[in-house]
């Protein structure tokens, strides 16, 4: 492959890069989809399959993701090709990369509309919804997710607010790696972090923190089955944004001299720290407002919008917090929408704008389907053997298909098909650290994913 397709930015340094990364992997799937995701799984035994997850095929896969994309400097399918040609093998391995991108552009098509609710709800925050609903004890736990539901359901504001979010990101994917992606990152995942915190401080005081501690940390493996644990390996990948064309498009501009080991384990540390911080920020004030740990992806807005109600100056904090909630969206969200503008610049000719707006109309129109999914709209439906509508599809098929699928081919390329020494010299480890990568790239990860498509066709179910 010639070198001339190659990206030319870079990350300005090892901090740019963690914290980008970090931001693209910290999002909607620590703060949103984790809690309800743990709660409806058994809590404490899903959390330990989780980490477990994390430590012994999330980190390995990570690192092979950036290392193809660090070798190969191109968006993921070229880079894939180009490591695929450079160890004597054919460069039609390439789809794992388009694959990739395409797992993400189905994923940000459902993301930019829960990133709308988030912005939503700093709308009724800062215009005193939530004090109002608590003005009347008796039914203010109704009177919130009267709030969640009608606007769910109601296809005129999502449009209004997704809208709102696509528009942003193409605003800053249009400004290019340093001005862009980099900028973003450096002010808003600090804050993040800061008011995550502060929430998780509020809710040790005021709401059940041994209850919730409990839940999260004792561990049953009575509560947890088998799907539990297959959801727990579909979500390593989810949260870390493996497989989804981000990592290997953040490695392409990693600068050189960056240890790829050492920072895929900090990240994936920073991660899991939010995830559980989340948890940790949600569940005492589910428990103690007795609201159920199952309550599914609404846990988010309306356990905290309960307590916000009732803290004072809680419109204010509320207001902050969902601020900080559209920010975790949103770097997620430009991670997710880089490498199909990318691949318009760089194979298409198109210009940085030009690619910008390009793809995120694409995510636009595509989000579509989640909008009309959530408004009930009756062609939304699905009944070939499915049931549920398109949304819960597309959560489907790429946390539980298309993102461990690509994820076994990651593991199987860079621990099969890549030549031994080239991974070698790029993760510039000690020798018997890059065995166990290795082993846990060719056997532990390839092993562990089949048991997702097993259970997927439903072969795990004929087998019980």
């Amino acid at each position: 492959m010639s070198t001339d397709t190659h990206v030319s930015n870079r990350w300005s340094s090892r901090y740019a890069y963690i914290l980008a990364a970090t931001g693209a992997a910290v999002g909607l799937g620590n703060i949103w989809k984790f809690p309800y995701i743990m709660g409806e799984n058994g809590g404490g035994a899903f959390v330990l399959v989780y980490l477990l997850c994390i430590l012994f095929i999330g980190i390995p896969v990570m690192m092979a993701e950036v290392v193809i994309g660090k070798r190969g400097r191109s968006t993921p399918a070229n880079a894939v090709a180009h490591c695929a040609t450079e160890s004597g093998k054919s460069s039609h391995w390439s789809i794992i990369g388009s694959m990739g991108v395409l797992s993400g552009f189905l994923i940000l098509s459902f993301y930019v509309v829960i990133a709308g609710w988030a912005a939503a709800y700093v709308f009724f925050a800062g215009t005193g919804e939530f004090s109002a609903a608590a003005a009347n004890p008796v039914t203010h736990t109704e009177a919130i997710q009267s709030l969640f539901v009608g606007l769910i359901t109601n296809v005129n504001q999502l449009l209004i607010w997704t809208t709102l979010i696509v528009a942003a990101v193409i605003f800053v994917i249009s400004k290019g790696v340093k001005g862009g992606l980099e900028t973003a990152v450096t002010y808003l995942m600090p804050a993040l972090l800061v008011l995550l915190v502060g929430i998780m401080l509020y809710s040790a005081v005021v709401g059940d923190f041994a209850a919730a501690f409990s839940f999260m940390f004792d561990v049953d493996f009575s509560k947890l089955t088998i799907e539990g644990v297959l959801v727990a390996l579909g979500h390593a990948f989810f949260t870390l944004s493996l497989a989804s064309g981000i990592m290997m498009m953040y490695g392409a501009y990693l600068p050189k001299g960056v240890s790829i080991a050492k920072t895929s384990i900090m990240i994936a540390i920073a991660d899991t720290v939010v995830a559980l911080i989340a948890g940790l920020a949600i569940y005492p004030i589910v428990f103690a407002s007795g609201l159920e740990a199952t309550a599914g992806p609404g846990l988010l807005f309306q356990s905290l919008s309960i307590a916000f109600g009732n803290m004072p100056f809680g419109d204010l904090v509320g207001t902050l917090f969902f601020i900080m909630i559209v920010f975790a969206a949103f770097t997620s969200a430009i991670a997710l929408l880089e490498a199909s503008a990318a691949y318009l610049v760089e194979r298409q000719g198109f210009s940085r704008v030009k690619a910008a707006v390009t793809s995120g109309l694409g995510v636009w129109l595509l989000s579509l389907l989640t909008i009309f999914s959530f408004a009930g709209a009756e062609w939304t439906k699905l009944s070939f053997g499915m049931g549920g509508d398109i949304f819960e599809f597309l959560d489907y098929i790429t946390a539980n298909v298309m993102l461990p699928l690509g994820g076994l081919l990651i593991s199987i390329f860079v621990g099969w098909i890549m030549k031994k020494e080239m991974v070698k010299e790029d993760l510039n480890l000690a020798e018997w650290q890059f065995n166990a990568v290795l082993l846990l790239l060719r056997w532990v990860a390839p092993i562990a994913i089949i048991f997702v498509f097993a259970n997927s066709i439903g072969l795990l179910k004929l087998l019980n």
